[in-house]
C-alpha cells in the first residue's frame, strides 16, 4: 500500500508564498524566488501534460523522477485550485481530488481530471488513496497538510528548502493545533539551489 506524502517548496523561514497571494499574484508578493531552482539546473525534467519543461540539478531531477513514478493520486485544496486557475485543465498529477465547499460546475463534465470533495479532508484522502491502490496520495495544499496532520493521516512530509526568506505570507505548519509531532529524517539531499528533506511521521 502506498503513503500519504506531502511535497512543497518552502523559504528557509517557513513560508510557501509570500503576502497578498492570489489568481493574479500566485506566490504573493516576494515569493516568486521560491521556484528559482526549478530553471537553474542543467539536467532536464518533464512532469506532466501542461507543465513546463524544468531544468533542475541532477540530484533534484532524480528524486522528481522517482516521486512521479510512485504518484498514484493527489489532493489540492480550493483556494490553490483557483490561484492555479485550475492549471489549464492540466494539474501536476492525475487524478485530482479537489477539497471545497461549493463545486465548480464547470469542471464537472466527462473527461475532467478533478474530483470536488465536499465533505472534508478525511473523505478525500480516502478517495483518493482508492484511486491511488499500490501507489502514493500526496498532498500539495498546506491548509490540507494542517488538517490531515490534526487527523494522524500523513506518513511521510517532504518538504524543498528554497534559499529565500520571505518574512510574511502564507505559512507551512501553521494552525497545527495540536502537541508535539515526532519526526524522523529519512532523506537529506542537498544541492546548490535547493535543499530536499525528508520526515517519516512517527506514529
Amino acid at each position: 500500500m502506498g503513503k500519504v506524502t506531502f511535497n512543497m517548496t518552502m523559504s528557509l523561514d517557513g513560508f510557501v508564498a509570500g503576502t497578498n497571494d492570489g489568481p493574479e499574484n500566485g506566490l504573493g508578493d516576494g515569493g516568486g524566488g521560491l521556484f528559482d531552482w526549478y530553471f537553474n539546473g542543467d539536467t532536464e525534467v518533464y512532469l506532466s501534460e501542461g507543465t513546463p519543461m524544468l531544468k533542475v540539478s541532477k540530484q533534484s531531477a532524480e528524486l522528481m523522477k522517482e516521486a512521479v513514478s510512485q504518484y498514484g493520486a493527489g489532493v489540492w485544496g480550493r483556494r490553490t485550485f483557483d490561484i492555479a486557475h485550475a492549471w489549464g485543465g492540466n494539474p501536476p498529477g492525475s487524478p485530482a481530488f479537489i477539497v471545497t465547499h461549493k463545486v465548480p460546475q464547470e469542471w464537472v463534465k466527462d473527461g475532467s481530471p478533478f474530483t470536488f470533495v465536499t465533505d472534508g479532508v478525511e473523505s478525500a484522502i480516502r478517495q483518493a488513496k482508492q484511486a491511488a491502490g499500490d501507489k502514493d496520495v500526496v498532498i500539495c495544499t498546506p491548509s490540507i497538510l494542517q488538517q490531515a496532520i490534526k487527523a494522524g493521516l500523513v506518513d511521510e512530509i517532504t518538504v524543498d528548502i528554497a534559499p529565500i526568506l520571505i518574512g510574511d505570507g502564507v505559512s507551512m505548519f501553521d494552525h497545527l493545533g495540536t502537541g508535539p509531532i515526532h519526526l524522523e529524517c529519512v532523506r537529506n539531499v542537498q544541492t546548490p539551489h535547493v535543499t530536499h528533506l525528508s520526515f517519516r511521521v512517527i506514529k
